[in-house]
């Protein structure tokens, strides 16, 4: 018995796996490598199961082996043998008010790109004692999205701007763009300290490494990557200074690292912040990172135009600017 499957690209129950089954490629997938494709198709499988079936050639394409990096191309019939799999788990469900207040986060969409102003606090997706991420609770309150998949990263306590494109198309091409520099991102950070005017440009190479708790680190050295973040200020306070921040290289936690090289530390980073100061800022109310992804300018394929769309600051980081002395106004 054969269970024709055209076009979906999306897992099968257990009991629909007992026979042999063919899937359809659309756009959703092209471009994808066959191994990685059947690691998500074929969830529960081990990954030690699915490169066998392939090196045996139990999967075919077009009738045809395939090696494990065979790329995908629209309109490809998959043949998937028979197979075994786990009980998959439940996905998690999304609480009203979570759901609630993504859909109000959305700041663009159309039938390719997302664009979210993510809240502080929620990972991009889950993972490392995380069950549920940005990504995650999309593809629960977007069921019948055949492809959602997140452009780029934020750490979990930043908030602003993100992208999740629903065409892979549209991955390839948004990961070309940020390979090229061609996306300009921009952040608002609240520093400690006065920075000066003339500080614009960091140069600095940016090492990663893993603790023994697990947790990531990253340093300036000179084995590290070229990474370089433009500065500028926005306004000047008692104590503090709000800079915008333009990386032009895309590092771990590079704002961060960056600021604290040259001195002035982000205010509220419990990572590679200065104690003394962000205890008194949050004696001032700041509970939380003050680092905001606040606009993309994004080239868009057959369009003139760049798309620009801005995030605006979180209610609790707009309190608390509101509360210091501008002296800029003074």
């Amino acid at each position: 018995m054969t269970d024709l499957e055209v076009g979906s690209g999306s897992p099968q129950s257990q009991a629909e796996k007992s026979a042999v089954s063919f899937v359809e490629i659309t756009d959703a997938h092209a471009g994808q490598r066959i191994d990685n494709f059947l690691i998500t198709y074929l969830k529960g499988v081990p990954k030690s199961r699915v490169y066998r079936i392939l090196r045996k050639g139990e999967v075919r394409v077009n009738k045809g082996r395939i090696k494990a990096e065979y790329r995908l191309c629209e309109g490809d019939l998959i043949r998937i043998p028979p197979i075994r799999v786990s009980e998959e788990k439940r996905p998690l469900g999304v609480s009203a008010s979570l759901g609630k207040l993504i859909q109000a986060s959305i700041l663009f969409e159309d039938d390719r790109l997302l664009v979210v102003n993510k809240p502080s606090g929620l990972a991009v997706h889950g993972g490392s004692g995380i069950s549920q991420g940005l990504i995650e609770v999309l593809r629960v309150m977007r069921p019948d999205a055949r492809f959602l998949e997140l452009v780029h990263r934020l750490d979990r306590d930043t908030s602003g701007c993100i992208m999740v494109a629903k065409k892979r198309s549209m991955l390839r091409f948004l990961h070309e763009q940020l390979r090229n520099g061609t996306i300009d991102k921009r952040y608002l950070a609240l520093v400690a300290g006065r920075w000066p005017n003339r500080r614009k440009v960091v140069n600095a190479p940016l090492l990663k490494n893993t603790l023994q708790s697990g947790e990531r680190m990253v340093h300036v050295s000179p084995e590290g990557k070229r990474s370089v973040t433009e500065f500028a200020v926005i306004s000047r306070y008692q104590q503090a200074t709000l800079v915008e921040a333009k990386p032009i290289s895309g590092r771990t936690h590079q704002i961060r690292v960056h600021a604290l090289h040259v001195g002035y530390p982000l205010l509220g980073d419990d990572k590679y912040g200065d104690q003394q100061a962000c205890k008194l800022f949050k004696e001032k109310g700041l509970k939380r990172l003050f680092l905001h992804a606040a606009s993309l300018k994004v080239p868009m394929p057959e369009e003139e135009k760049p798309l620009e769309v801005s995030a605006a600051l979180s209610a609790d980081l707009q309190s608390l600017l509101d509360s210091l002395v501008d002296e800029s106004r003074c």
